[in-house]
């Protein structure tokens, strides 16, 4: 013989873990957006150092 719970019961049981899941996945995704800016933040042009290439070979080392 099952037990029978009322359905008021039963949605106050589920209202607490689904209220954790919405603010736990607004708090996630704060999360990832900050992490992604700080990446971005990372890899800014300004902040990295000058790469000095020559544009043309010494003399010696020209093909002929």
């Amino acid at each position: 013989m099952p037990i029978k719970v009322p359905s008021d019961v039963l949605v106050s049981l589920a209202t607490v873990p689904l209220l954790l899941i919405i603010v736990g996945s607004r708090v996630f995704a704060d999360i990832m957006q900050d992490w992604g800016q700080g990446s971005e933040e990372i890899f800014r042009g300004d902040r990295l150092p000058l790469l000095r290439i020559p544009l043309t070979q010494p003399l010696d080392k020209q093909e002929h």
